[in-house]
């Protein structure tokens, strides 16, 4: 049984542990509000870009067009830019999410296709790296969880991708993320970067324009100039989109964390302090026994 100092011990450290997540928690509270705004600002503009976009490759023969949305002909290589946290300690945030991306390799594999990867985030680098070291290619930190999350970063991941898809290094990329939802969902999420497929099942225009109708509308320059100079961006514009769906996913998981990691310690202190009284109490019990013996010996 442990001793009345080890009891006390336990408890003022528990304590600690308690304040440490009770102020981490106000932390991320106070940073998911902006990064929350950040994210629901961006995902107006993202929409209609893909809905805009879709709308124009309508127009488009199948298989003609730029090599961004014709793609190579053919699917054996693939590209997976893996959006990820930097920090831990929120829940199974990244647990979740590289699940998810271990899932699809083995998938990918199993069907005879090569992948590599690219790691947005110190935590999708170190859990990925265990074992498929030799399948990433490059890999970002300190890009996601800031305070704010700047265009100029998914740049940089967006100018790889590019880079590495002119030097005919994949066929097919593939952007995974966890999408945040609420406060308290975050679902991994797969989203095909190239060949360009919009994600518009909201867009009723562009979903026809999708599904091969052609678009009412007439193009000034050629819709295959305009895809030309706005896919690449798309790149970018979506990969941001991503950065800050997992930013905000991120405080909001790890908020969810430090507020369960609180209760539980505020509960353990209960336990413990439980423990310490009564063995406080066997202990002064006991001492009154011993001095009530010794003195009906005398």
């Amino acid at each position: 049984m442990p001793s009345l100092r080890d009891l006390r011990d336990r408890i003022v450290s528990v304590k600690s542990t308690k304040k440490i997540t009770s102020a981490m928690k106000m932390v991320a509270a106070a940073k998911l509000k902006k990064a929350q705004d950040q994210a629901e600002a961006s995902q107006p503009y993202a929409q209609a870009m893909a809905g805009m976009l879709a709308r124009v490759a309508g127009g488009i023969t199948p298989g003609s067009g730029p090599k961004l949305l014709a793609g190579t002909g053919s699917d054996k290589r693939h590209l997976l830019v893996v959006v990820s946290s930097d920090r831990g300690l929120c829940g199974g945030f990244n647990g979740n999410l590289l699940r998810f991306v271990l899932k699809e390799i083995a998938r990918l594999e199993a069907e005879g296709k090569t992948v590599k990867i690219v790691c947005a985030g110190r935590k999708a680098r170190d859990l990925l790296k265990r074992t498929l070291a030799s399948q990433i290619i490059d890999s970002f930190t300190g890009i996601t969880g800031q305070k704010f999350t700047n265009y100029e970063d998914a740049e940089k991941v967006a100018q790889l991708v590019l880079s590495e898809f002119d030097s005919e290094k994949f066929d097919v990329c593939t952007l995974m993320y966890n999408e945040f939802h609420s406060v308290l969902t975050q679902r991994p999420k797969s989203q095909q970067l190239i060949p360009f497929a919009a994600d518009i099942s909201n867009d009723n225009e562009a979903e026809e324009a999708s599904e091969g109708h052609k678009s009412p509308y007439d193009f000034e320059p050629e819709e295959a100039i305009i895809l030309g100079q706005l896919l690449p961006k798309n790149i970018g514009v979506q990969i941001f989109g991503a950065l800050l769906d997992s930013s905000a996913g991120e405080q909001a998981a790890r908020m969810t964390a430090m507020d369960s990691a609180t209760r539980n310690a505020g509960d353990k202190i209960n336990d413990l302090s439980l423990q310490y009284n009564r063995a406080r109490q066997a202990h002064i019990t006991k001492e009154l026994i011993e001095i009530i013996s010794g003195a009906e010996a005398v």
